[in-house]
């Protein structure tokens, strides 16, 4: 139900609609507020084949397209409830984003839609407004993987980013393997399986987790049922187990861990400690009960092992509360930016028109520096 409307919407002739677009989840909702108008999934019902479909699962640019216009479609009319032509759009989105996506989503906004303009805003800088400091280490768990990007006095240290695709789909993967093993006849949707994990799954301590399989195995946490149309039990073994995936170390040895520590390793000396000190998780996977603890007993057990001793002195990391959920903690970020008013920031519907490409950080082109801005 949409909340009444608040003064902020008055401050512009349009209004700026804050769209987090995530792999799961998508948050939506209008500059200046406190929290999103709503947290809808990223899927659509695709009207050739009638079937509910995740907008990450498309096939190529083209199909990208038209799952993209039913979907923003179903979010200005429906949800939203506003007329693109009468809004600016801030769009969050990580830096490491596919560019395919970033194109096609806006060719979608300007040309289908005719929104005014875009704002792009990178959600791990967005993140760290909510917490009045210019550097943190931003950790992003999500469904599809999770990215690390530090940032320093608002500079993001880009040669440091680290990703890995550990996420919320490979504990759901884990978690389908174990009832597979189970029972046969044990078939869960994704939507099921994602409700066991909220509901029933937690992450254990590492001395727990060390002791699980072995001989001395600690007693299980109790079983829990299900409720449903079948009612399914869940073994207190795979309510213990379902997180551990996250800490396991691949064949490369890294891990969530280890992407923290990699990541201060690379930036420079004199900021390693304030990274540490200044540690950010958001994300949906991160809201798991027992992930914090977890991951900072990780971190000081593997800092003083051989891999890490000689090469990092830092031996405290603290982690930030944000003043929001972490699932839309980045939103909450660029509803604050969007209350600023930055035209130069913005890309307007009459430039992207002209030269029908969008600015990106990664290209020469949009990082040349004006020659005639030098002193002489």
């Amino acid at each position: 139900m949409l909340r009444g409307y608040e003064g902020v919407r008055y401050i512009s002739d349009k209004q700026m609609v804050v769209f987090d677009i995530g792999s799961a989840y998508t948050k939506f909702g209008y500059a200046g507020e406190t929290s999103p108008r709503g947290i809808i999934r990223t899927e659509v019902r695709c009207p050739e084949s009638k079937k509910v479909r995740k907008i990450i699962d498309h096939t190529d640019v083209q199909d990208l397209y038209q799952l993209l216009v039913e979907f923003l479609h179903l979010l200005f009319f429906k949800h939203v409830v506003i007329s693109p032509k009468d809004a600016r759009i801030l769009l969050l989105e990580s830096p490491l984003a596919v560019t395919s996506f970033r194109d096609t989503l806006t060719r979608v906004l300007f040309k289908h839609f005719e929104v005014g303009s875009i704002l792009f805003l990178p959600s791990h800088l967005a993140a760290i407004s909510t917490l009045g400091t210019d550097t943190a280490l931003v950790l992003d768990v999500g469904y599809r993987e999770a990215t690390l990007i530090p940032i320093f006095e608002g500079i993001p240290v880009l040669k440091a980013w680290q990703a890995l695709p550990l996420g919320g789909e490979i504990i759901h993967e884990n978690l389908k393997r174990y009832f597979n093993d189970i029972s046969d006849d044990t078939d869960l949707s994704e939507k099921v399986l994602e409700d066991i994990k909220v509901r029933t799954c937690f992450v254990t301590t590492l001395e727990r987790s060390a002791k699980l399989g072995a001989k001395d195995a600690p007693t299980p946490p109790p079983d829990v049922t299900y409720p449903g149309v079948k009612r399914i039990v869940i073994p207190g073994e795979i309510r213990e187990k379902a997180f551990e995936v996250l800490w396991e170390r691949d064949n490369d040895n890294l891990s969530l861990p280890t992407m923290i520590l990699d990541a201060i390793v690379k930036c420079s000396l004199d900021t390693r400690l304030k990274l540490a000190e200044n540690i950010i998780l958001i994300g949906g996977t991160t809201m798991t009960r027992g992930f914090a603890s977890r991951l900072k007993s990780e971190l000081q057990a593997l800092v003083k092992s051989d891999l890490y001793e000689t090469k990092l002195k830092v031996r405290s990391f603290k982690f930030h509360t944000a003043p929001s959920k972490p699932n839309y903690t980045a939103w909450l970020g660029g509803a604050i930016f969007g209350t600023t008013d930055l035209p130069l920031r913005c890309l307007t519907k009459e430039v992207y028109l002209k030269t029908n490409r969008v600015p990106d950080w990664s290209n020469l082109i949009d990082n040349q520096k004006d020659e005639t801005s030098y002193e002489i």
